[in-house]
């Protein structure tokens, strides 16, 4: 009897499964996409359904994490100056054990403020935000370059921002 190796096991159970949504689900998702504070009232109006009606599917949509949080964008020039760097991480070997192990010890780092696990030469992309290029160096040092599982790593100084994270860009995925 063929048995799946447990690696497949695992990345099968990883996967997330798709929603279920209608066109007014669609339609309180960019709402709250555009303003997480906008009362259910006014998102009623706009989209056609009654007040009752939008607070059930935003409770629905948090509870089956299609919504996952309600955070605010910060702009991060009013804050502390930072510098921001991405780094492209390489593994020596890509396989779960040595991802999830990188991908955990990454979710701990409070310099890390994104991380993707991605295909191609390099197995993660990961945003650093630090106050200086020393700290960057500190981080380099203690949590990379000391990392057994780290074949090499590379790093790309942000000279200016481009695009800024707006979650309006991605009403057009919806």
């Amino acid at each position: 009897m063929w048995r799946p190796a447990p690696e497949s096991v695992i990345i099968a159970l990883i996967m997330t499964e798709s929603a279920d949504l209608d066109i007014f689900d669609h339609r309180i998702i960019a709402a709250v996409r555009r303003n997480t504070l906008e009362p259910a009232r006014t998102i009623a109006g706009r989209v056609g359904l009654s007040e009752s009606a939008v607070l059930r599917r935003l409770r629905r949509l948090r509870a089956t994490g299609v919504i996952v949080a309600d955070v605010a964008v910060i702009d991060p020039a009013r804050l502390q100056p930072t510098i921001t760097i991405h780094v492209l991480v390489e593994l020596h070997q890509s396989n779960l054990r040595a991802e999830q192990a990188f991908a955990q010890k990454m979710q701990r780092q409070p310099e890390v403020v994104a991380a993707w696990n991605v295909t191609g030469r390099t197995d993660f992309l990961l945003i650093v935000a630090v106050a200086s290029i020393e700290d960057y160096q500190r981080f380099s040092d203690e949590i990379l370059a000391a990392d057994d599982d780290v074949r090499m790593f590379e790093t790309l100084v942000s000279l200016r921002e481009i695009v800024r994270f707006d979650p309006l860009r991605a009403d057009r995925l919806v």
